[in-house]
């Protein structure tokens, strides 16, 4: 922008009466400025949006008093309590940073359009400070963006890994078959995010497929991904036990479990009882010698476990009391995402296995979202290229929390 100004000192012996002090684009620091209205009657969303402004002057205030307390000696001589104030300042960091350069870009953005007046009849110069404005605007859009997505409560579960269950649903030996089918996709999923899959237990069933299918999935951030994929999934199609070429359609059941810590859920060891059975299949010596595998049933939930992937009887009861500490603390979750789903009436599923949240058309090569309204080519999905959708449904929640977020400030204000 300097190499702009210095153009037009060039060109128009008169053009520095345009500028301030320091260039007219120049980026300084500045503290809190008024409202404005945009260039050309243009309305910027935040500002039709006080809710924001109020969040951002609080968190502002916060950020300062934290400052001044940890410059206080009482503060600096305890250590934990200086730990603990330092963590929630850095927590507001960003938020502030973000909200001061907003702040900034609006008064350059005030300054700007005040030079439009001043320009006069010189046209070129109009030109070229409308097309700063322009710039100026998008970039204030920008940052308002910015700022709604820091402003909203992080979901404390996203970090953690999950267990994935997929079971059969309506449609016989097509809804096994199916089952296996979701389980490649979110298997090829993992893959392209780097994830790791091991299988934690499964039922197959007869004409291929499975009756259960449950995974841990290892990786970056896997639950705020695939959250939003609990629920029922229908698929459409002709069976390959179909002998006269019609239509069926079936259903399989995903359940995404947060991983639990033995903190998140206490199991009472009265409330289990566990049996062991010889495996099957592959395993070496121990298989149908040695009771390696092992049946654990919940009595307060009813809960059933078999687990039989691990080669020791030790390995499975830790793996079995692993998938029951997530399926309880599912349990658990999902109630408390109920809860708030009443209250905000959310447009994405939240994990309740009664949901119809697709259908997968294999006529019309179509995955239909039903919660966001959209289509996607299916080969492609169902080799996991499921970004797309996964990304609209976070933008989808994202609008839901950003429309409570402003209601909530609204109802605290009134």
């Amino acid at each position: 922008m300097s190499s702009l100004t210095a153009s037009f000192s060039g060109r128009f012996s008169s053009a520095a009466a345009y500028f301030p002090a320091g260039g007219l684009f120049s980026r300084r620091s500045c503290l809190v400025y008024p409202p404005f209205r945009c260039w050309r009657s243009r309305r910027l969303v935040c500002m039709a949006e006080p809710y924001l402004i109020t969040k951002l002057e609080s968190a502002e205030k916060t950020w300062q008093e934290l400052s001044v307390k940890l410059a206080d000696p009482d503060v600096t001589s305890n250590p934990s309590e200086y730990q603990k104030l330092a963590q929630s300042m850095a927590e507001l960091n960003e938020v502030v940073s973000t909200y001061r350069s907003f702040k900034d870009c609006e008064k350059q953005l005030e300054e700007t359009k005040a030079l439009v007046k001043e320009a006069g009849n010189d046209e070129e110069m109009v030109e070229m400070i409308n097309s700063e404005i322009e710039s100026l605007t998008n970039q204030l859009k920008e940052l308002e963006e910015g700022i709604k997505l820091l402003l909203l409560p992080a979901d404390p579960l996203d970090a953690r890994n999950i267990m994935l269950e997929v079971r059969a649903g309506t449609g016989g030996d097509e809804a096994g078959i199916w089952a296996g089918d979701l389980v490649r996709m979110y298997q090829r999923y993992s893959e392209r995010n780097s994830w790791k899959f091991s299988p934690v237990s499964c039922s197959e069933a007869e004409h291929g497929g499975y009756k259960t299918f449950i995974m841990e999935i290892k990786g970056k951030r896997v639950y705020s991904k695939l959250k939003y994929e609990s629920g029922v999934h229908r698929v459409q199609r002709v069976p390959r036990t179909e002998a006269q070429g019609r239509v069926h359609t079936s259903t399989a059941t995903v359940a995404i479990m947060p991983e639990a810590d033995e903190v998140d859920v206490e199991i009472d060891p009265k409330d289990i009882e566990l049996t062991t059975a010889r495996s099957g299949g592959a395993g070496g010596q121990n298989v149908n010698k040695v009771e390696t595998a092992v049946d654990l049933f919940h009595k307060p939930t009813g809960i059933r476990i078999f687990c039989t992937e691990e080669r020791t009887q030790l390995k499975n009861k830790s793996r079995a009391l692993q998938l029951l500490r997530a399926k309880l603390y599912e349990m658990k979750v999902r109630e408390q995402q109920e809860k708030l789903r009443t209250q905000r009436q959310m447009q994405v599923g939240t994990g309740a296995r009664s949901e119809k949240i697709r259908t997968y058309n294999f006529k019309d090569n179509r995955v239909s979202d039903h919660r966001l309204k959209m289509n996607f080519e299916l080969t492609s999905f169902l080799d996991g290229d499921m970004e797309t959708a996964v990304q609209s449904c976070v933008s989808m929640e994202q609008k839901e929390l950003l429309e409570e977020l402003a209601e909530s400030v609204g109802s605290t204000a009134t």
